[in-house]
């Protein structure tokens, strides 16, 4: 008969496994912390900078994509990566595509990724690409909420109002203008 060996933790038979180490096993099956990718993405207006880092950090590929092709390039993504933005009203597009597939948008107001620049002499898309991965991967980072296109149309309205306030107080011209406006002068409007 042969001794069985324990765990010197639990004390139970190897090879029989606890209830939350069967859940915690099955649930990490296929997913390795450190093999987890993350994509840095650099918005532009035609052309986007991609940086794919591995679970170490290290770059494993820098691709230049268009508008459509980076369109295509989110579909074929794996469900789960990480697809990390700087927050601007084009990011909030594109991380409701990434949620469509599936994907993990990580949005990043663009201030919190400048330190992760590795030059900050030699600012182009691709280093700015590889900061912005970079900076999605740091476990203190604050991330901004991904908005509905509801939610952009009622913050846009209301930095256009916020803009007309400002505007109206600190522009001397303008104030003049609004002064003059409520007092009943008719203003004329000149012809182009």
């Amino acid at each position: 008969m042969s001794k069985k060996e324990t765990s010197r933790f639990s004390g139970k038979p190897l090879g029989i496994e606890c209830h939350d180490c069967v859940s915690t096993n099955n649930q990490m099956k296929g997913k390795s912390p450190m093999g987890t990718i993350t994509m840095g993405v650099d918005l532009a207006k035609q052309v986007f900078s991609v940086a794919e880092l591995d679970g170490s950090g290290r770059v494993r590929q820098r691709r230049d994509l268009k508008r459509e092709a980076f369109a295509a390039w989110l579909g074929q993504q794996p469900p789960g990566t990480i697809v990390a933005m700087e927050a601007c009203s084009s990011a909030h597009h594109w991380a409701r595509r990434c949620l469509e597939h599936g994907l993990v948008p990580r949005l990043m107001a663009a201030q919190f990724v400048k330190p992760f620049r590795k030059s900050q002499a030699n600012k182009n898309d691709r280093n700015d690409a590889e900061a912005i991965a970079t900076a999605a991967r740091q476990g203190n980072m604050r991330f901004v909420a991904v908005k509905s296109v509801e939610q952009q149309a009622r913050v846009s309205w209301d930095r256009v109002r916020e803009g007309y306030k400002t505007e109206a107080v600190t522009s001397p011209a303008a104030s003049g203008t609004v002064s003059r406006a409520s007092s009943g002068c008719q203003l004329k409007k000149f012809s182009e």
